[in-house]
């Protein structure tokens, strides 16, 4: 067997991790209590309403997850312009051609399954961080709608900030149903993405699933020096972008 140079690369930073798993808990908490809100079940008991308070503890727990999902989600968005090269915004959002291309190889090797290929990526693909955006998007979704519902029986001023938000969507009705929709989008999409984790990581075998727990991968060493070369060419060229455009502004 062909043995290969695995370099040990730090990619996930302490609070990249620990926005993801309080998210992931912050999920499956508003999915869990939402889902009972939406339908809740019919328990029949012997005690009195004001001793089984359940359904108002389970909206309690609702709306104190959706508080700890919304302003973790808007960390997230900050540490997206001051983390590290593996948390920048520019991992979501196509920029350049070369991200288009990379998404194609991605898709080529992960969905029609072509067995003779490998894409290397220390941080996320351009398939998984553009999919990323779009999860991003729902987030802001998911909060705009649910402190839209809120703003109705809160007298607090941050659910009243969104008190504007059920008449763009067409009122309270509407916003429920798409709110509803997106739960039922992060459920699916949990699920994709827990199998696509261990898939890489039995597939490819460095370190996927360990490193949102302490932040390390394994690496081609060949693939880690090619990766640094291309990011010094890309500062290279900014700096010389930016040296055009002083010359441009003095002239």
């Amino acid at each position: 067997m062909a043995t290969q140079n695995l370099r040990r690369v730090f990619v996930w930073q302490l609070p990249v991790r620990f926005y993801h798993w309080l998210n992931a808990l912050c999920i499956v908490v508003l999915c869990v209590t939402g889902y009972i809100i939406a339908r809740p079940p019919a328990f029949q008991q012997g005690t009195e309403a004001s001793f089984a308070y359940w359904f108002g503890i389970n909206r309690f727990l609702h709306f104190a997850a959706s508080y700890i999902f919304l302003f973790n989600f808007l960390f997230r968005i900050y540490w997206g312009f001051v983390g590290n090269r593996y948390a920048d915004w520019k991992n979501f959002i196509p920029t350049n051609r070369k991200f288009f291309h990379e998404m194609w190889e991605v898709i080529k090797i992960d969905i029609l399954l072509q067995k003779d290929k490998e894409h290397l990526a220390i941080g996320h693909n351009a398939l998984a961080g553009f999919i990323y955006f779009f999860v991003f998007l729902a987030f802001a979704v998911q909060c705009l709608t649910g402190f839209g519902l809120y703003a109705a029986m809160s007298d607090w001023w941050l659910p009243n900030l969104f008190a504007w938000v059920p008449g763009l969507f067409g009122g309270d009705f509407d916003l429920r149903q798409i709110h509803h929709a997106t739960m039922w989008f992060f459920i699916i999409f949990s699920i994709i993405h827990v199998y696509l984790v261990f898939y890489h990581d039995y597939v490819e075998g460095r370190g996927e699933t360990s490193s949102i727990i302490g932040g390390w991968k394994f690496i081609e060493e060949e693939a880690f020096i090619q990766e640094m070369e291309e990011e010094k060419k890309e500062q290279e060229e900014l700096k010389r972008r930016l040296i055009q455009e002083k010359q441009k502004a003095k002239a």
